[in-house]
């Protein structure tokens, strides 16, 4: 039932948000617009591959003024059963904690479980009319139901590929022509993203700085300290993530915060452990693009100086990559080989989809109650 324009002190919506997508925040800010305070709980069962502190900080991103709180539920579902529904009843008011004056759903169980709160149930968009999607179409199809999908699952599921080589070897080149091809393929393609290499802009700024105090300095007499490298990286990653939450399934990154890593062995003859650090640490990446060196002619932009390093480069980038068990392919030839070896070694990425694990079963015998609360400010 619905009584529509009637305000309530304290709302809830309860869902699996598995992931998050626009009907789910459709719910929610209908919620919030009726009610005096809001809870939104988040169950996850442990078998699913989406972390449950994931989907809460999704949902407190996008509904800061709900109050959204998690908790494991590993009870199969069976809406049939009453001894089910008093396990998972269990699990609810354990992480509600108070009482409840409205259920907000758009599900067929959303009348019982209002019951069972003492509440009034409140149904939005049963039909799903306003926004055609489901958990499960993402979870079938994340690409087919991108627009449906907020910032931060964008950036959970998008494809990363880096593309990372010596000096004067085409990287800027290749990511560039990868991010316009796949825009080129429209639709949600459309809205591919490209990064900049951070630590260009960075080098640019530090020889604009030492032409201020001398016109005549070059490249030859900038100096870089280990501590440079950290803020390099850090930006890079910054820089990444926001191009991800913002674009299409697939991001082309020209370098990334583990290429930093060999940058500062090639600067100042050894490794920072605070940029390893800061790549382990960092957003998962998909595929690594190297470009070889070979074939390519040095080219002295202003900001390179260091041609007869490039084989050792190139040499310690496949090491690195290797040794970090990062999948990466080799890329070489010419600029038009480059490009197409690329986009087939993207096109294969993406053909591998995208995997989640199935939830629980909706029937089946009642295991033990888990319950594992996530509270949070």
């Amino acid at each position: 039932m619905s009584a529509h324009g009637r305000r309530y002190g304290h709302g809830l919506v309860l869902g699996k948000f598995y992931p998050p997508h626009a009907g789910h925040h459709h719910l929610v800010d209908t919620a919030l617009d009726r009610c005096e305070r809001l809870t939104v709980l988040v169950c996850a069962a442990s078998v699913e591959s989406v972390p449950l502190a994931d989907r809460v900080a999704w949902m407190r991103e996008a509904h800061p003024r709900a109050r959204v709180v998690g908790a494991v539920d590993d009870i199969p579902v069976d809406v049939h059963d009453p001894a089910v529904w008093d396990a998972h009843m269990a699990v609810f008011r354990g992480a509600v904690g108070e009482p409840v004056d409205a259920v907000f759903t758009s599900e067929a169980y959303g009348t019982e479980l209002a019951r069972r709160f003492g509440a009034e149930e409140v149904s939005v968009d049963p039909a799903r009319s306003r926004h055609p999607v489901s958990g499960t179409a993402v979870r079938a199809d994340p690409v087919a139901c991108w627009d449906f999908l907020g910032p931060g699952v964008r950036a959970a599921l998008t494809r990363r590929v880096v593309v990372l080589g010596a000096e004067s070897t085409g990287t800027t080149t290749l990511s560039r022509a990868l991010a316009a091809h796949y825009r080129g393929r429209g639709g949600v393609w459309a809205g591919t993203g490209w990064v900049a290499e951070y630590g260009r802009r960075y080098s640019e700024e530090k020889l604009a700085a030492l032409r201020a105090a001398d016109p005549a300095a070059d490249w030859a007499d900038a100096e870089f300290g280990s501590a440079e490298f950290p803020v390099i990286a850090r930006r890079q990653d910054a820089d990444e993530e926001a191009a991800a939450r913002a674009g299409s399934p697939v991001l082309f990154c020209d370098t990334d915060s583990f290429a930093t890593g060999v940058w500062h062995e090639r600067y100042l003859g050894t490794r920072s452990a605070e940029v390893e650090e800061i790549a382990a640490s960092g957003p998962r990446r998909d595929l690594y693009l190297l470009t070889d060196h070979e074939g390519v002619p040095f080219e002295d932009d202003g900001l390179r100086d260091g041609p007869q390093l490039r084989p050792w480069m190139t040499g310690r980038f496949r090491e690195e990559l290797n040794a970090t068990g990062r999948r990466f392919l080799v890329i070489g030839g010419s600029r038009e080989e480059r490009l197409a070896k690329a986009i087939r070694a993207v096109d294969a990425l993406l053909a591998e989809g995208w995997h989640f694990a199935d939830p629980l079963p909706e029937a089946g015998p009642l295991p033990a109650k888990r319950a594992v609360p996530v509270e949070g400010p």
